[in-house]
């Protein structure tokens, strides 16, 4: 194995360790359909090296797997996507990226297991792939917050409208995200840490 003309495997870099501020880590699960931006949010908010498990789609996952419409995709998330963010000082989440493809995802629950919270990445292009994944955090009784990722030939829609659309309570926070960007990962993530803040306060949160 080869890194950088050397045959030692390299160790974690400084900035790979936990801060010593940390007081607490949450883990958090990135969900959504096949090709809604969970690999690329969980790369674009991670404080370290994502760690990520994507093979390359091959004949062999014709009439298997389903791009949507997504051409241009040539790998997909077999396992898993893992990286971390530190939010404050103090508190750490754990990001955890679900795989997309319909075929991978008896992996889920134990990707859910001991989550505290999750984000659904939706495609406004296709909508549906969304419910099976709202269904199953619902039945798992993991909160979520919706974001809307953006693409350039996505139509857009006013947030209410996909609320609708979704049937989503009143109280499930639905923003607009570019995955691509930090900033506008790091705001998902926010607004799930103050969904989830609302619902301890409430009781609601076990």
């Amino acid at each position: 194995m080869d890194f950088n003309g050397s045959d030692t495997i390299p160790g974690p870099r400084t900035e790979d360790h936990l801060p010593h501020t940390a007081q607490a880590a949450v883990k958090i699960v990135i969900v959504g359909g096949f090709g809604v931006g969970k690999t690329t949010m969980v790369g674009s908010v991670s404080e370290i090296r994502p760690l990520t498990t994507e093979e390359t789609m091959t004949q062999a996952g014709i009439g298997i797997d389903d791009n949507y419409g997504s051409d241009s995709k040539t790998a997909t998330t077999v396992a898993m996507d893992f990286g971390r963010i530190s939010l404050t000082e103090k508190l750490v989440l754990y990001l955890f990226g679900t795989p997309g493809q319909e075929r991978f995802w008896f992996l889920w629950n134990g990707l859910f297991e001991g989550a505290l919270g999750a984000v659904v990445l939706v495609d406004a292009r296709r909508l549906e792939v969304s419910f099976d994944v709202m269904g199953r955090l619902e039945e798992r009784g993991v909160p979520f917050v919706v974001a809307v990722n953006s693409f350039p030939d996505a139509p857009r829609y006013p947030l209410e409208e996909l609320r609708t659309a979704l049937d989503l309570a009143p109280e499930i926070p639905i923003v607009d995200c570019d995955v691509r960007r930090r900033a506008s990962s790091k705001d998902v993530l926010m607004t799930l840490m103050r969904f989830l803040h609302s619902l301890a306060l409430s009781g609601a949160l076990t």
